[in-house]
């Protein structure tokens, strides 16, 4: 099966680890990837801070860039929920929504792809430990990918999962809503970091960048016990 990685600009800023431990993971269930090199930003920041226009053009480029994929999959729930959004930025564009369509269709979260199209839920992940999962609002309630992480996480072997108090809270990151309404989004980040801190975990795993910056960033510099990981790194795990 032939894959191309959408890797997103906070993977390949920021979390480069998750992207690798992604494709290690996809080469162990037989893909054949690739890296469109051509890929950039996928307009989301612009987009949602009103821009709608000038993202077009990010837009685009995006489509262009993946348009000969057989799957395009993402290690990021809210980046696969933007490629999802196309066609309907596009609407009232005959020839880009279209080709629009096309990239929404073939494109999956990281987790969804290996649920739901490579019927996989045991990668053969080790990691010993106790561990809650942070579901993110993108990823849950617009892509509504909500099943495939749990099926996932629950067969890597050694780590009890524990439920997360107020799991459906938003941890207050949001894009850019985090840097505009900064005093608010510390209270939720602080909820989120507490509820993890209250199961005794030792990880807390998510399958969004932006959340893990957010939370691991507050967890840190309050002293919080905890540490955050990317679900691609620990199915990638063989400890």
């Amino acid at each position: 099966m032939k894959v191309s990685l959408f890797i997103t600009c906070l993977v390949d800023m920021f979390y480069a680890d998750a992207g690798k431990d992604m494709v290690e993971v996809l080469e162990r269930q037989g893909c054949e990837l690739s890296f469109p090199k051509g890929q950039v930003c996928c307009g989301q920041p612009a987009y949602n801070s009103g821009y709608v226009e000038s993202s077009k053009s990010a837009m685009k480029n995006m489509i262009k860039t993946f348009e000969m994929a057989e799957y395009v999959v993402t290690p990021s729930g809210s980046c696969a929920t933007m490629f999802k959004m196309y066609p309907e930025i596009f609407q009232d564009d005959p020839q880009w929504k279209t080709k629009a369509q096309e990239l929404a269709d073939k494109t999956y979260e990281f987790t969804e792809f290996l649920v739901d199209v490579l019927q996989v839920e045991n990668v053969g992940a080790k990691l010993s430990g106790k561990a809650t999962y942070h579901p993110s609002c993108h990823m849950t309630r617009l892509l509504g990918v909500k099943e495939a992480p749990q099926k996932l996480l629950q067969q890597v072997e050694g780590l009890e999962m524990i439920p997360l108090p107020n799991a459906h809270n938003c941890c207050g990151f949001g894009g850019t809503f985090s840097v505009k309404m900064g005093p608010i989004s510390e209270q939720m980040v602080d909820e989120k970091v507490n509820s993890a801190v209250e199961t005794e975990a030792d990880y807390l795993i998510g399958a969004d960048c932006g959340c893990l910056m957010n939370i691991g960033g507050r967890a840190e510099r309050t002293g919080k016990p905890i540490r955050v990981m990317h679900i691609a790194e620990v199915l990638n795990s063989r400890e």
